[in-house]
C-alpha cells in the first residue's frame, strides 16, 4: 500500500512541477499552508483523526482508517511526524491543485524536501492529496 501511495504522490508531485507556472494567489498558499500545517501540528499531538480529516478521499480509500494513516505516517514518513524544523518554500498552483516545497529537519538533524501536493474540493476546501520526501542532497 505504502508504494501504491508513494507513486500517487510522485506522479502528483512531478506532473505538477511539468505544468506551467501561475501566478499562486496569496490565498492558495496560505489555505494549502493552513492545511499542512494543521496536519503536522495534528501529527506532534498524536492525534491520528485530524491528521487524517486533512487527507483527500483517495489518500482515505488507501488507508481506510485514522489508525491505519497514522502508522503510513510513522513508518514511512519519520521526518514528516517528528521534526526540529518545518519550513514552507515554493508553491506552485494550477487547476485547482497546489504543490508545496516543505524544508524538513528531522529530529536527528538531517535535511528533507518533502513536496506536498493539496487539491481542492467540491466543498471549496483543500485536502492533502500526496507527501513525496527526498533526503536533501539525494538524486530522485
Amino acid at each position: 500500500m505504502r508504494a501504491l501511495l508513494l507513486l500517487v504522490a510522485f506522479w502528483a508531485s512531478f506532473s505538477m512541477l511539468a505544468l506551467p507556472a501561475r501566478a499562486v494567489a496569496d490565498d492558495d498558499v496560505a489555505g494549502a499552508q493552513s492545511v499542512i500545517r494543521a496536519q503536522e501540528q495534528a501529527f506532534g499531538r498524536n492525534d491520528a483523526a485530524s491528521a487524517y480529516s486533512y487527507a483527500a478521499p483517495a489518500i482515505h480509500e488507501i488507508f481506510p482508517s485514522p489508525d491505519v494513516f497514522m502508522d503510513m505516517v510513522q513508518r514511512g514518513y519519520g521526518p514528516v511526524y517528528r521534526h526540529k524544523s518545518f519550513e514552507f518554500g515554493e508553491a506552485k498552483a494550477e487547476g485547482g491543485v497546489i504543490a508545496q516545497r516543505v524544508h524538513i529537519i528531522d529530529a536527528n538533524g538531517e535535511a528533507w524536501e518533502a513536496l506536498y501536493t493539496l487539491q481542492a474540493q467540491p466543498d471549496g476546501s483543500l485536502k492533502i492529496t500526496g507527501c513525496s520526501l527526498l533526503k536533501t542532497g539525494q538524486a530522485v
